[in-house]
């Protein structure tokens, strides 16, 4: 989980208005309201999951909900609000392990469910920068039940972060690449990866045909699991834990 900037920090014009979050937590409006946050959050999900991020707009999310174009605006002040609310919708899917297993367990499921979660909803590999940093509460839930993990292991705040952070940007990084090939695939009408292969067969043959990457003529001569994603995700990621025990332990 990326640092966030500090809370005063804002866009231009934007420094009068109360975060998204705490404007959320007042009151609900009253019983006549046909929107809330949960529906909106809910309607713009299901938009993304069918026809991917560049079809939400405040316009098609007034269209799905039925009300009128500036309806939504009571609750998000934009696109950008928009994409927090689902991103936390999201996120919400995301069952945390209890508290009775260890740190390595705790941080190997939540990033197995983190992988699901986004193979679930492709688009949250695609949101821009001020959504994909955002804090949101149920993003900051994983934080935390993440951090809680590694507590007592006898690190400081600082490490603990960055164990947590080393943890949670390997499963975003290989996931991230796994749902691109997904895209690309889908984009091309592909439906195996050895289709994307052949596709790059003649540029790769000539790179390797030059002898300047042995290691990875190696690899696409010997490698068993090139089509197996997910056994690349945690033999992957039980090395990243690994490493993480092995630096505990030499303490």
């Amino acid at each position: 989980m990326a640092v966030p900037r500090k809370p005063g920090a804002a866009k231009d014009g934007a420094h009068d208005r109360p975060p998204l979050w705490a404007r959320l937590d007042r009151p609900a409006p009253a019983p006549r309201q046909t929107l809330s946050p949960h529906r909106i959050a809910t309607t713009a999900v299901s938009v993304a999951d069918a026809e991917g991020l560049d079809a939400i707009t405040m316009r098609r999310l007034a269209t799905e909900l039925g009300v009128a174009p500036m309806a939504a605006y009571r609750y998000v002040s934009g696109k950008d609000e928009l994409l927090e609310l689902m991103a936390d919708h999201a996120y919400g899917e995301l069952e945390l392990p209890g508290d009775t297993t260890g740190w390595r367990e705790t941080l190997r499921e939540i990033a197995l469910r983190t992988r699901e979660l986004m193979l679930k909803h492709l688009w949250l590999a695609q949101l821009p920068p001020s959504a994909m940093l955002a804090i949101t509460p149920n993003r900051l839930a994983v934080a935390e039940r993440s951090l809680r993990a590694v507590d007592g292991l006898g690190l400081d705040a600082d490490t603990r972060m960055a164990v947590v952070n080393t943890v949670s940007s390997y499963t975003h990084g290989v996931t991230g690449a796994e749902i691109a090939m997904r895209r690309l695939m889908a984009g091309q009408g592909w439906s195996s990866e050895q289709q994307v292969y052949s596709s790059m067969a003649p540029q790769l043959t000539y790179l390797l045909g030059t002898g300047r990457y042995p290691g990875f003529r190696r690899y696409i001569h010997e490698g068993r699991h090139k089509d197996r994603p997910g056994w690349q995700f945690e033999t992957g990621l039980d090395y990243v834990l690994d490493g993480i025990a092995a630096r505990l332990s030499a303490q």
